[in-house]
């Protein structure tokens, strides 16, 4: 674990896991070009999505603690009968949208190996391909203008963004992405599709670097504890400018530039995985000379 391939991968992981161009995707490439693959890579990668979790969390934390609040608070009026799905302000329905969205989530983790397999599959095609599927997203989502808010969403809503963020579980499809994509044809008005997107993103993230801890604690593999450091402040502060950056996009109407970006990055891969195929040899071979 040296620390250029630190500091690049935890910029990687800071800027494309808000910026809707697939955080997975790119580590998967950038791993299957430089060969940095195995336990190092596994534990890295976990700490890379810690720190992007510290970034939404530092960004989106007025969001998040009034959702805390009308966490406890939902539960008192349930208790005392005031309780009301009708007369719910923007804060709790949020909150209840983001349990419903995650909650279908947690069948397909069942399955996250047919997920993740495609990251260490050593062909990019796939990655390449899932690049244009989120291109294709961008492109669409970016003709939509809606209007509703976070008080005004509904079960419908949160079922669509939860299905797309399930998707998006492929490596090359993007999470923020397709979660804001699916906000933006529900309606939502774009603040509010951004703002549900990258909280939805907390418990996915944190439940993912979960599951993942566990395989990593299978191996016996020493940890180096400050590249590690270093890897998560890194990823933590580019992912909360990122953050920054994609708000300032798409408020003003400039999302598509994404799908030009993951349309070209999805042709690039597709034409690496054949020539790879044609001609026998590795991307990281040429890299790495």
């Amino acid at each position: 674990m040296d620390i250029i391939n630190v500091i690049i991968q935890g910029v990687v992981q800071g800027l494309t896991e808000f910026l809707p161009v697939s955080s997975s995707g790119h580590l998967s490439v950038i791993q299957h070009i430089t060969g940095y693959t195995g336990d190092d890579a596994l534990i890295l990668m976990i700490v890379l999505h810690l720190g992007t979790l510290a970034a939404v969390l530092v960004a989106f934390w007025k969001t998040v603690w009034g959702m805390i609040k009308e966490f406890f608070l939902t539960i008192g009026d349930i208790f005392t009968g005031k309780f009301s799905w009708k007369n719910m302000n923007g804060s709790r329905r949020m909150m209840f949208m983001v349990i419903i969205a995650t909650l279908l989530l947690v069948p397909v983790y069942l399955f996250k190996d047919f997920f993740t397999a495609r990251e260490g599959d050593g062909d990019i095609i796939f990655e390449g391909l899932a690049f244009m599927f989120t291109a294709v997203m961008l492109f669409l989502s970016d003709r939509c203008h809606g209007r509703k808010q976070a008080e005004d969403m509904k079960v419908k809503d949160a079922v669509t963004v939860g299905l797309f963020q399930c998707v998006a579980l492929f490596p090359g499809v993007s999470r923020s992405g397709s979660t804001t994509a699916a906000g933006l044809f529900c309606g939502l008005e774009k603040e509010t599709a951004v703002s549900f997107a990258f909280v939805l993103g907390i418990p996915a993230i944190l439940g993912g670097s979960v599951l993942e801890i566990g395989d990593a604690l299978k191996s016996d593999m020493q940890l180096d504890w400050v590249m590690l450091g270093i890897g998560f402040v890194i990823s933590a502060v580019v992912g909360f400018l990122a953050i920054k950056l994609v708000k300032w996009l798409i408020k003003n109407d400039r999302f598509k530039i994404f799908g030009i970006y993951t349309a070209i990055i999805g042709v690039l891969c597709v034409a690496g995985g054949i020539w790879e195929h044609a001609t026998g040899g590795a991307l990281s071979s040429l890299f790495m000379k």
